[in-house]
């Protein structure tokens, strides 16, 4: 009975606790036993490393603060956020959104205030996640995200024009060659990425040529010595807590919903989940450690992000906090070399990633024809509030309204009342179907006949649903105009919800019939 001795070992080996040795290589990283997983990790760490620092420096520029305060704000923000941080691979440093919110606070009251309201914001930041903010992103709609996702492309586009306009000439056919080797590297070999050979073509290019053109060094100085932690000179006072908390509070929000829409792109891109509680929590996490060594603060950054998932294949928290630790290598150890390389490598490198982030499915003929128009409307309004402000933040909140407002707009159609009188004439049973809220419950009570109707009067709410007060105090609106002409209404098919706040709210709205 060899077949049956089997049949009953099966279970004893599938029930049997995993050695030690199994369960400590569950827990490694795949980077740890994949060379391949590795040397990906690696490369794309170094290529976002790259990219940082002209960002980093020019977002110092835009808060009027020493370049260096941005390049150890990246620094920060991307080594403590790939510890912390709920999303894998995405990169958080200092962004031009956070940039843009603190510039005014340092430009009136001081550095020391900025590093003050960094250190606010984080905590904000912690507080929010607690309480569960980051649940609101449900209820940001899909035409949101791809308006969201266009507009970072145009924004990333954008801010390339100026490294195009104005410079000597070898700019152009270094940026046309840096793109030719991005786009047909890869058809060669994805072993190493292709942004970084551009990179490196280019830089020895101009080097070897004597090529004058723009580079990372004229940028702004780089720093020769790591970030040292203290406290923000600022007096601990009251006063000093209300002058930077409108600022804290604005970074915060700012931060996270850049950071919570960057990581829904990601997940969307490589098909897993993050938790986004656990990443709101870390950027504040980030962002109270940046401040304590005296950086500008951060958040997600969309472009850098995706040049390490989309097109370096990153997916792990290595290549994340390799960016960090690799730009203040750069900085310190190889400061000379990366001041040597032309900005036109780094312009290609942004260029190629707006279009890869660019949704081009969107605004297709084929797919705008079969588009509903409000979703278009959506589109288009989130796309138009970005561009016009250059904050994301602002975009996203005027698209989400946008759509509620359509889909409120929609759903207030979708209620009908059908009244079916009885042979006898005793009686009228009116049949309410759809979603019963506030917009259509306004028009809910003028589709009764009360002075026509007979005595009684019967509402059948089975195929219908209450969801707020407004839809009571119509109901009751219906009962109190019925009663003022001595007629009875019985309100039936009540589901269990709406029966509860019927029951709750009825009576208490108007004062009573």
């Amino acid at each position: 009975m060899p077949g049956a001795a089997r049949a009953r070992q099966v279970p004893l080996l599938s029930t049997s606790a995993p050695s030690p040795a199994a369960r400590l290589r569950g827990l490694r990283p795949d980077w740890l036993s994949d060379p391949k997983v590795w040397r990906t990790e690696v490369l794309a760490g170094l290529v976002v490393a790259l990219a940082l620092i002209p960002e980093a420096i020019s977002f110092s520029i835009i808060a009027g603060v020493d370049p260096a305060i941005g390049l150890f704000a990246s620094f920060t923000m991307a080594v403590t956020i790939s510890v912390v941080g709920g999303r894998r691979a995405m990169i958080s440093a200092a962004t031009g959104a956070v940039a843009l919110v603190i510039a005014p606070l340092n430009r009136e009251h001081g550095f020391g205030y900025l590093v003050a309201a960094v250190i606010l914001a984080g905590v904000f930041q912690i507080a929010l996640g607690a309480l569960g903010v980051a649940k609101l992103m449900r209820f940001v709609p899909r035409s949101v995200m791809v308006g969201f996702v266009n507009s970072l492309a145009i924004l990333i586009f954008m801010a390339q024009v100026p490294e195009m306009h104005d410079v000597p000439w070898p700019v152009y056919p270094l940026l046309a060659a840096g793109l030719g080797l991005m786009v047909f590297f890869p058809k060669v070999t994805k072993v190493i990425p292709a942004p970084l050979v551009s990179i490196v073509v280019l830089t020895a290019i101009t080097v070897a040529a004597g090529i004058a053109v723009p580079t990372v060094g004229d940028k702004g100085e780089l720093p020769s010595s790591l970030p040292v932690p203290g406290l923000p000179d600022v007096p601990f006072t009251m006063d000093t807590l209300t002058t930077v908390a409108p600022y804290a509070l604005a970074m915060a929000l700012v931060g996270l919903m850049e950071s919570l829409m960057t990581a829904k792109l990601v997940d969307d891109i490589t098909d897993t989940r993050s938790s986004k509680t656990r990443e709101s929590i870390g950027q504040g996490i980030a962002n109270i450690v940046t401040g304590f060594f005296g950086g500008m603060g951060g958040c997600a950054m969309i472009g850098q992000t995706m040049i390490n998932v989309k097109v370096s294949g990153a997916r792990t928290r290595l290549s994340t906090f390799l960016a960090g630790a690799f730009l203040m290598v750069l900085c310190i150890v190889f400061g000379p070399v990366v001041s040597d390389i032309p900005m036109a490598a780094l312009v290609a490198v942004m260029v190629m990633v707006c279009f890869a982030t660019f949704d081009w499915h969107s605004i297709a003929p084929k797919t705008l024809r079969r588009l509903p128009a409000g979703e278009i409307t959506v589109m288009v309004v989130t796309v138009a509030c970005v561009v016009a402000t250059h904050n994301l933040a602002v975009g996203v909140v005027a698209g989400s309204v946008t759509a509620m407002v359509i889909f409120a707009k929609r759903v207030a159609h979708v209620a009908e009342v059908t009244a079916v009188t009885d042979h006898a004439g005793g009686s009228v049973t009116y049949s309410v179907t759809g979603e019963l809220f506030f917009a259509s419950a306004n028009d809910l009570v003028g589709r009764f006949d009360y002075a026509g109707d007979p005595d009684q009067v019967v509402v059948d709410l089975t195929a219908a649903h209450i969801w707020d007060a407004s839809s009571v105090a119509a109901l009751d609106a219906i009962e109190t105009k019925y009663a003022q002409r001595g007629k009875t209404v019985e309100i039936i098919g009540l589901n269990k919800p709406s029966a509860q706040i019927h029951e709750k709210l009825s009576g208490e709205l108007t004062g009573g019939h």
